[in-house]
């Protein structure tokens, strides 16, 4: 792949930060974005993407590897990258005794180029809210502000770190907006994020990762397919499954791929669930057991991680021990 053709190349990517013992962060990370992709970064809190992404943005200096971006190094080219590059960090915080038109008018001073006030707040639907102050804005409004903040200079590369955390499904759909209509420029964006359906429904392709490094890369069709089945069934019984029954019969239903118990739920991928329902039923009332629950639905991204990892993306977030650098704030 020409580097011309890409946005984003780092190869061997790695952060330690000292301490008895070491905590590595990042260890490996190799990634090749084209120009006017739409990467997505997944994984769990303490899984490394945002110390990957601070690493990529500039932030924070590796201890090993090579990063080029937009075919610059930023030990060679901070401030051409700079202009060329918008980012919308994790938590943003920004003024509240300023207004919406003040705060965009601060970061477009930043760029020797970009876009107007006007339009800038077009894209991210706040022109009636230009004069408001911004601690009178509701929290996805300060979303999309902090995203307009990113835009203002017309990027060619737009970080979004969690853009819609928190934020309820009319807002997060606007961010969604913002993005397509970013791509449809032909501009690459990379994006983290803990929602599977953001990532299927934005992303060219997407990185998952675990404890420092890149598990899973490729498409969402590509890496649901490597499940090696379409479907999920999830049900619980009135028994507890967590006890040392033998379970192993329901790896024989048909098309059964996999089978994990977690929590008190079963969870099973399977080539065709219509085929596997009729034998479940009669396997569960032969073992004198009853359902409590049932639910079937086609396979996602979550369950591609499951199976890498062993647990659910929410689980791993709280549970995660690895730990990151703390995300800077925007000025």
């Amino acid at each position: 792949m020409s580097s011309k053709s890409l946005a984003i190349s780092c190869e061997g990517v790695t952060k330690t930060y000292p301490g008895k013992p070491p905590v590595k962060a990042v260890q490996g990370v190799d990634l090749q974005i084209q120009r006017g992709e739409c990467f997505g970064v997944l994984g769990p809190n303490g899984a490394g993407k945002t110390t990957t992404i601070e690493i990529l943005e500039g932030l924070l200096p590796p201890t090993a590897g090579s990063v080029h971006i937009l075919g610059m190094d930023w030990r060679t080219h901070e401030a051409d990258i700079r202009q060329r590059i918008g980012v919308s960090l994790q938590e943003t915080q920004l003024s509240d005794r300023l207004s919406v038109a003040e705060t965009l008018s601060l970061f477009r001073s930043f760029y020797n180029d970009g876009l107007t006030l006007n339009e800038s707040l077009q894209q991210v639907s706040l022109t009636d809210k230009a004069s408001a102050w911004v601690k009178n804005l509701s929290g996805g409004q300060k979303q999309r502000l902090s995203v307009a903040c990113a835009v203002v200079g017309n990027p060619d590369l737009l970080f979004l770190d969690e853009p819609t955390t928190g934020l309820d499904p009319s807002s997060r759909r606007q961010i969604w907006d913002i993005v397509r209509s970013f791509r449809e420029q032909e501009k690459t964006v990379m994006i983290t994020t803990h929602y599977m359906e953001e990532a299927e429904r934005l992303c060219d392709r997407v990185a998952i990762f675990d404890q420092g490094r890149v598990i899973a890369l490729g498409t969402p069709n590509e890496l649901i397919a490597s499940l090696g089945a379409e479907h999920v069934i999830e049900f619980t019984v009135n028994d507890d499954p967590s006890r040392p029954l033998p379970y192993d019969w329901l790896q024989e239903l048909p098309t059964v791929e996999q089978v994990d118990i977690h929590h008190g739920e079963i969870r099973m991928t399977a080539g065709e669930s219509h085929t596997v329902l009729g034998p479940l039923f009669e396997q569960l009332d032969r073992r004198g057991l009853a359902l409590t629950s049932l639910t079937t639905r086609h396979a996602s991204l979550e369950d591609v991680f499951v199976q890498l990892t062993g647990r659910q993306l929410n689980e791993a977030a709280r549970k995660s021990t690895t730990t990151e650098a703390p995300t800077m704030e925007a000025l």
